[in-house]
């Protein structure tokens, strides 16, 4: 490559600056900065001209626009240049035109972003409509993580704790100093170390449109907000709005601060990624990125051109293209390197196996990368096997002991045991047992336990409501899953029966203890150890009123429901007290070690005394039916005494001896639940998922 230009280039300024403007070099992919300038570069195929847009943040106005020469700043399909004199901090972005047809949507009037910025600006409070149009930032160097170690801790020692970053801290009743933000998180380290979860997994971080939603409550009238932030706009960029500082590359930074505050107290951070759609949605959605730089590359598309919908938010990504693929690596690679992310969860992951046609792949490229790639080794991987066009692959999900699985037939197995549903003993054993049915031999620890997770009841929802309650969503309750599995113990809703509600607070022990001592990986939501509700809610996903976040707690069973509320907190403390160290069950070596993961379940058989042994001088005594002679022509079978084997009561042929019966109404009193890691089983009646709080 040479290294001079052999382009006559204008002559451009920016901010009182002249800039200069050069070939620069076609990697690596997005915006670099290399010694005094910015080395800008782009992928796309099928485009025939490439402009950089630069501009002030958040102003809609274009200051500069290069054209990129098709020949000399073009290698391959990257699309390459170099600009000197830049300020610290601006925005960028590109216009693309290319050819017209039922496969392309070229649109050279839209300034798109960078689908691998790190920061995009015009960033806002939670809630704000933004009047700029956001583009892709640069701004100063992030955040020096030199120190923060990664806990790196086992499968098999793991507990999830399930959580948005606002919903956990948006309540009063969290008291943080900044609710709802990155920092509000870290301010809650101590209070998930105590519970005793050992990794927090995140709901989406990176950046999308809170204000995209487009349904308004038919209760309330106002309209509704995309909450939980399935629907990214950047995969790179971190949500600005989960700040306390949400300008610039200070959201970054703050998110950065966050996981090392959490590495200090031992807990991993594991990120929810949205790598099977974007935001651009189907035939008429916006162009962001993708759409406008290549549409038949980035997206899975029929022979019309027309989206293939597999996740069923308008579009699907075509996830195992080489160049798409390598975006998606370099992503993780970024999270895990830049900002200590020690593991991801992939949504609606099997998505992520089908080709640029929708077939399913055996053996998925992206899913192969993404397991041998020797920078995420020790990075935790879990996938969602299962996508909205009907692919199942719980047990069945490709990339071998590497990747760990949602097991959504543990939720529903369990969920129907304890609802009471006839011939369901067996499949809850095997679900207690680590669903080997499942794994093809891959071990428990390739499951990931739940009962409950964001998506559907919460636990207190779980044992109050027979049915879906969405009105809410302006969908006309048309909207979530019909197939819930729940029992509401006779009252729907709210109740002040007491009995209802001892009933549901038993209920909901029973599914939180047989989560905990199951093998397997255990999950437990945000909120489920406050008994949070969602008024019945399982979808809310554009919810983000007060009483659907975190700390809202359920009416006590300790207290008539005439009485003054308790504050949140004592609720919390009665879930978390610690176990007293001088019970007798903290004192079981598998509780102390925290290895309840792997611990299969026991039956616990009172000592039997030791037999005597004869008194000396005196013959052992002889079995009056050995004496009786065997019949001639027949071998002799007897064996002395202690043999194991018991005498034919006709011939004295050894019988191998039976077992007692145990008597009726005293098996189920021997089968004891270990208390789980921590705390989360240390209140009496979770000690047994009988209701019996004697042991």
């Amino acid at each position: 490559m040479p290294t001079t230009d052999t382009v006559d280039r204008p002559f451009y300024r920016f901010r009182d600056h002249e800039l200069r403007v050069t070939r620069g070099q076609p990697l690596p992919l997005g915006a670099s900065r290399v010694g005094d300038g910015v080395n800008f570069v782009l992928i796309c195929r099928h485009g025939t001209s490439v402009a950089l847009v630069l501009s002030e943040p958040c102003n809609p106005a274009v200051a500069v626009e290069i054209p990129l020469h098709p020949r000399f700043d073009r290698l391959g399909d990257h699309w390459h240049i170099r600009v000197d004199g830049l300020p610290d901090e601006f925005c960028y972005g590109y216009r693309v035109d290319g050819p017209t047809g039922p496969r392309h949507r070229y649109d050279p009037s839209v300034v798109l972003i960078d689908p691998t910025c790190r920061a995009l600006s015009c960033g806002k409070p939670w809630g704000v409509e933004g009047q700029a149009p956001r583009r892709s930032l640069v701004g100063k160097t992030a955040a020096d993580l030199r120190d923060d170690i990664h806990p790196r801790t086992p499968r098999a020692d793991t507990i999830l704790y399930e959580v948005h970053v606002r919903g956990f801290t948006a309540s009063a009743s969290s008291g943080v100093k900044h609710p709802g933000t990155f920092r509000g998180l870290a301010e809650k380290a101590e209070y998930l170390r105590d519970l005793g979860v050992t990794a927090v997994e995140l709901l989406p971080i990176d950046e999308f449109d809170e204000m995209d939603c487009p349904f308004v409550s038919p209760l309330t009238g106002e309209k509704l907000r995309n909450f939980w932030g399935y629907n990214t706009v950047a995969f790179a960029a971190v949500k600005a709005a989960y700040a306390s500082n949400w300008e610039g590359d200070a959201p970054r930074q703050e998110f950065q601060r966050t996981v090392a505050a959490l590495h200090q107290v031992g807990l991993e951070v594991i990120l929810d990624v949205v790598f099977n759609h974007t935001a651009e949605g189907g035939e008429d959605g916006p162009s962001i990125h993708f759409r406008g730089l290549d549409n038949s590359l980035y997206y899975i598309l029929d022979d019309q051109g027309r989206y293939l919908n597999y996740s069923g938010c308008g579009n699907a990504v075509n996830s195992n293209h080489p160049v798409v693929r390598s975006q998606i690596l370099s992503c993780l690679r970024n999270a895990v390197v830049e900002s200590g992310v020690d593991g991801f969860r992939f949504d609606l992951a099997s998505v992520l196996g089908r080709d640029e046609r929708g077939n399913v792949l055996v053996e998925p490229p992206v899913i192969e990368q993404i397991t041998q790639d020797a920078l995420l080794a020790d990075t935790k991987m879990i996938a969602e096997p299962w996508d909205a066009a009907g692919l199942y692959q719980v047990g069945s999900f490709p990339g071998g002991h590497r990747w760990s699985v949602w097991n959504g037939q543990f939720r529903d197995d369990v969920r129907r045991f304890w609802r009471g549903d006839p011939g369901m003993t067996s499949a809850l054993a095997t679900r207690i047992c680590g669903s080997d049915d499942l794994g093809h031999g891959r071990g428990p620890l390739h499951s990931i336990n739940f009962v409950t997770c964001h998506d559907g009841f919460t636990l207190w929802d779980l044992v109050s409501y027979n049915d879906k309650h969405n009105a809410a969503n302006g969908e006309g309750n048309r909207d979530g899953s019909d197939c819930n599995f729940s029992w509401n113990c006779g009252v729907e809703g709210p109740t002040e029966n007491r009995r209802i509600i001892a009933l549901r607070d038993r209920q909901a022990r029973n599914l939180l203890a047989t989560l905990l001592v199951a093998q397997g990986v255990p999950m437990l939501l945000g909120g489920d150890e406050v008994l949070r509700t969602q008024g019945g809610n399982n979808n809310a996903w554009c919810q983000d009123r007060a009483e659907r976040r975190l700390l809202a707690v359920h009416p006590s069973v300790d207290r008539p429901p005439q009485a003054a509320p308790r504050p949140p907190a004592a609720d919390l403390l009665r879930y978390r007290r610690p176990l007293d160290p001088r019970h007798r069950l903290a004192r079981r070596p598998a509780l102390r070690a925290g290895l309840l993961a792997r611990q299969p379940l026991r039956r616990l058989r009172p000592r039997r005394p030791p037999r005597r042994p004869p008194r000396p001088g005196r013959p052992r005594p002889v079995h009056r039916l050995q004496r009786r002679p065997v019949p001639p022509g027949l071998p002799d079978p007897r064996r002395p005494l202690g043999s194991g084997l018991a005498p034919d009561r006709r011939y004295g042929a050894p019988q191998p001896r039976r077992r007692p019966r145990p008597r009726r109404g005293t098996g189920h009193r021997r089968l004891r639940l270990l208390p789980g890691r921590g705390s989360l089983l240390a209140h009496p009646g979770l000690r047994s998922v009988t209701g019996d709080s004697s042991g």
